[in-house]
């Protein structure tokens, strides 16, 4: 079993469903309490043990490779103003060299495509994919929980977490093999995947939410993937291929995920991670509730 120590984020997105902020502004810059919403993906698998992440990228996204960049002239002025802990703090979030790529994706032909354009850079190894618009708040790094399960089974691990059955049809859910307790076990095996059933067909209630730990040979699947839903090559798609001949295992994570690809779910994302602030937590909180109680 080969360790996890690359991530490919694909981050070519237009942001459509959060215009006209993202017109000028990457999707995946929109701020998030202090940091951008990207930041506490990358965040999230560091402490999952990634080493290299590999950022697929299009036109107008140049703000995330600067952002990853050092910025000597304000760290400069920080520090000769005596902003020391502000200068800490920006340092503390710059990678060390070499460990970041930045891939162009040319056409935007699905996720699954994206995460093709990485295939030089993954070679042979697993690899994790953690999809930017998706914000997870746990205790424990929702990938670094992945991590630990994929140590014990290896293959192929999606993250998941149950929804309402009666809201299933607006997800996509796996298919648990045969005989497997989706509702009481943490690692599922899983044979399939479907896209928005039905209450009544619905295999199960996980939704997939965003984060894979994968296999390589899924890249030469990817490399012939024909078109799928709406015309674009689908990741699911080639997993689903993969799944013929892999392992593959829903794994539910303990966390609370936000769509920040959306404006309410931005929104959410805002009011959580700003209520567990280290610093402004407690005012926040406090914001809140007395935002709640207006009239």
């Amino acid at each position: 079993m080969k360790p996890v120590t690359k991530a490919v984020l694909p981050v070519a997105g237009f942001g459509t469903r959060v215009l006209p902020a993202t017109k000028t502004v990457p999707k995946e810059m929109l701020t998030v309490v202090d940091r951008p919403a990207l930041q506490y993906v990358v965040d999230e698998a560091i402490e999952a043990g990634i080493e290299h992440f590999v950022f697929i990228t299009a036109r107008g996204k140049i703000a995330i490779e600067d952002y990853f960049d050092s910025a000597y002239e304000l760290e400069d002025a920080l520090l000769r103003k005596g902003k020391t802990d502000i200068l800490d703090t920006l340092k503390s979030k710059t990678p060390r060299e070499g460990t970041m790529s930045f891939v162009r994706q040319q056409q935007a032909k699905g996720l699954g495509h994206a995460v093709w354009c990485a295939r030089d850079i993954i070679g042979d190894e697993p690899f994790a994919v953690l999809l930017p618009d998706v914000l997870i708040q746990s205790k424990t790094s929702c990938l670094a929980q992945m991590m630990e399960a994929y140590h014990k089974v290896g293959g192929n691990i999606i993250a998941v977490d149950p929804v309402p059955d009666e809201r299933v049809s607006s997800y996509g859910v796996i298919k648990p093999k045969p005989g497997e307790d989706f509702r009481s076990k943490k690692l599922i095996a899983m044979n399939g995947m479907v896209e928005k059933p039905s209450v009544a067909d619905a295999p199960s209630n996980l939704k997939i939410t965003g984060r894979y730990i994968l296999q390589p040979e899924l890249m030469g699947l990817l490399r012939d993937q024909a078109a799928g839903a709406g015309g674009e090559i689908q990741l699911t798609d080639a997993m689903a291929r993969l799944m013929e001949t892999q392992d593959f295992h829903a794994f539910a994570y303990e966390g609370q995920d936000f769509d920040c690809g959306s404006k309410l779910g931005y929104f959410e994302a805002v009011l959580a991670f700003a209520r567990e602030h280290k610093d402004i937590g407690e005012a926040a909180q406090d914001m809140i509730r007395k935002s709640a109680a207006l009239k």
